[in-house]
């Protein structure tokens, strides 16, 4: 009889996948006896060694990361051992120590790349210079401050500190701003290297420094304001007729002269040997033109203010600095 004969009681046709299959023929074993159901063979990995087998995969999958989560593994890499945090950081440790690569530092730059000795010495630099601008500030501070008591105390030191040099002054906020071009010129006596003597003409000082700024995009601060200050200070100290009208006229004096002689000295008036013995000292002021919807007339001639002669002590070349 046909092993897939109706009346063997075998499903006819093709099996379903959850159906077993029925033996054929050419799966008999020898001696013609046909072997029982797929499911009820034995397995070829039966036995201890099969043991040994299971166990072994359970192991490797315990220890490689989760095939559905490549990042798995990574983090577990990277991370340290979650019941010992500091695990990571020796083996951070370890592995610079061991690469000597990631054991370099980054260079030190500025004061810190100095030597100890140097560092302090720039410690010292940068204190000074900060108690120095602090005291200048301070003593700015209490000169255009209304008179206190500290002013009343202390005041004849800090007018010593501030003029000439620091003077403060508020012309540009007035109501009424300057509205006169003043020019500061100066002539001089000089000795001669024969033993004459000669009178120079009129040296525009002011001209010179106009000029010098003229077009120039950062002049210097002594050719804006050294000359126009010192006429301002003078001024300040004596009356119309030059007679000087508080106790700073004596130093408003030496201070003008001393920028007109470095004036006519840097100029070369003596570079041929001669020394400036006397020097004269005048402003002249035009008032600015008005403009043409202006109403308003003023006098377009110049007006002269002319000072003595002041003789130049000895030893007083450079403008007094040697």
């Amino acid at each position: 009889m046909d092993a897939y004969d109706g009346g063997s009681g075998a499903p006819q046709g093709r099996s379903g996948p959850g159906e077993a299959r029925a033996p054929r023929a050419e799966d008999a074993l020898p001696g013609g006896a046909l072997p029982g159901p797929r499911s009820e063979l034995p397995s070829p990995d039966a036995g201890p060694c099969a043991e040994l087998g299971e166990a072994q995969a359970d192991a490797r999958e315990a220890d490689a990361p989760e095939a559905g989560n490549p990042e798995a593994g990574e983090r577990e890499a990277v991370a340290p051992e979650a019941g010992n945090p500091e695990a990571g950081e020796r083996e951070a440790v370890a592995s610079e120590a061991g690469d000597p690569a990631g054991s370099a530092t980054v260079p030190r730059t500025g004061v810190a790349a100095l030597s100890p000795r140097y560092q302090v010495c720039a410690a010292l630099a940068l204190a000074v210079v900060a108690v120095a601008v602090c005291l200048h500030v301070g003593m700015v501070f209490l000169h255009v401050a209304p008179s206190n008591t500290v002013t009343k105390a202390h005041g004849k030191a800090i007018d010593e500190w501030i003029y000439p040099e620091f003077e403060q002054n508020w012309k540009l906020f007035a109501p009424n701003p300057l509205q006169q071009n003043i020019s500061v010129q100066v002539r001089a006596q000089v000795r001669t290297a024969d033993g004459g003597s000669r009178t120079t003409n009129w040296y525009d000082l002011s001209a010179q420094d106009g000029r010098a700024i003229d077009g120039n995009l950062v002049p210097s601060h002594t050719q804006q304001n050294e000359l126009r200050r010192a006429w301002d200070f003078f001024t300040a100290t004596h009356d119309n007729d030059n007679r000087s009208a508080g106790v700073r006229g004596a130093l408003a004096e030496t201070y003008l002269r001393r920028i007109v002689v470095l004036r006519l000295e840097r100029g070369g008036l003596t570079a041929d040997g001669g020394v400036v013995e006397r020097v004269q000292v005048r402003s002249r002021t035009t008032n600015v033109t008005p403009p043409k919807w202006s109403t308003e007339k003023v006098l377009t001639s110049p007006v002269y203010r002319e000072l003595s002669w002041w003789s130049v002590p000895d030893g007083a070349t450079e403008g007094g600095t040697r």
